[in-house]
């Protein structure tokens, strides 16, 4: 048997070359191959990113620092612009304070009313899909033109809500949106009536709750109200922290309700300029583009500062469940 063994090996050593070629090692792909259709498939993205976002953002950072028209080519004028909005810009300090009004007047009630909402669809209501998606509906549709024209024709001084108060309690009501004290509410008003993107997402954290504190809670004695107060908010407080920030930040960004109901001009008396809208009424109707960059580039750090403030404190009164 061994020699048979060693006569079949020395064939086979003689059938083979001695002189060919190694077979070159594997080579795995490199970084950018393996990675390249990903990058292919984020190639749109990509395009929208520099080409939408971060390059008219840097554009408009330069032209910031310059007096601009549209007509002409930008003339760089340092920080003179900015050094107009601390110093000497009356309408500025106006659009501001209005806006930090509707800030803190709308965010808390469409939080609260919102909550509200989705407290009573989690008790188990039948029908709960169609009354979730008719609560949403105004989150849809509230920034439309539509509904700010019909918003208008509500409040009007012959609309709907004064002939509900003369046809109900014989009271002559203002006309709302014409009168500098109350036309800023109207606008609170329609926002708060735009409850339905935060109540759904209040929905989906009341699900998330056990059931079993609750149960254990109503074991130990525990009434309603306190439940809520030491199980459902400490517990919600994520949400509450995201929603409220999100909303924040889209009241600092509103324009179309004050710009519909005051026809562009933020009256009566300034009472509807929200900075938004101030900063369009410098950009297009004014044509001092340059202003307007700077007017915007302010709004970005006032949003930048309160998003930090609000993530820097959350860790005070936000619970996870470590």
């Amino acid at each position: 048997m061994g020699h048979r063994n060693d006569d079949t090996v020395g064939a086979i050593g003689a059938g083979m070359r001695t002189d060919a070629p190694a077979r070159p090692a594997y080579k795995p792909p490199g970084v950018w191959a393996r990675n390249a259709p990903g990058y292919l498939f984020l190639l749109p993205w990509f395009i929208g990113f520099f080409g939408l976002t971060l390059g008219p953002a840097l554009v408009s950072l330069y032209l910031s620092f310059t007096n601009y028209n549209l007509l002409q080519p930008p003339d760089f004028v340092g920080i003179a612009n900015y050094a107009r909005i601390a110093t000497g810009d009356e309408k500025f300090v106006s659009s501001m304070r209005v806006t930090l009004f509707y800030v803190v007047c709308s965010v808390p009630l469409k939080l609260t009313f919102a909550l509200m909402v989705a407290l009573l669809l989690n008790r188990g209501i039948r029908g709960l899909p169609v009354y979730r998606a008719i609560f949403y509906l105004p989150s849809l549709l509230g920034s439309s033109v539509a509904i700010a024209i019909l918003w208008r024709q509500i409040f009007d001084g012959d609309g709907v809500v004064n002939v509900l108060l003369w046809n109900l309690f014989g009271i002559e009501g203002p006309s709302w949106i014409s009168n500098p004290s109350y036309s800023l509410y109207t606008l609170v008003v329609l926002a708060i009536w735009q409850f339905g993107s935060p109540m759904i997402i209040f929905l989906a954290g009341l699900r998330q709750i056990p059931i079993d504190m609750y149960e254990a809670a109503s074991l130990d004695g525990a009434s309603k109200v306190r439940m809520f107060f030491k199980i459902t908010l400490p517990l919600l407080t994520p949400v509450i922290f995201f929603n409220g920030v999100v909303q924040t930040i889209d009241a600092f960004k509103a324009f179309t309700p004050a710009y519909v109901i005051s026809s562009g001009t933020g009256g009566p008396i300034d009472s509807t300029l929200f900075y938004t809208l101030y900063l369009y009424q410098e950009a297009f109707g004014y044509f001092r583009m340059g202003y307007a960059a700077a007017l915007a580039w302010i709004l970005v750090v006032i949003i930048a500062l309160f998003t930090a403030f609000s993530f820097l404190s959350s860790k005070y009164w936000v619970h996870y469940d470590d």
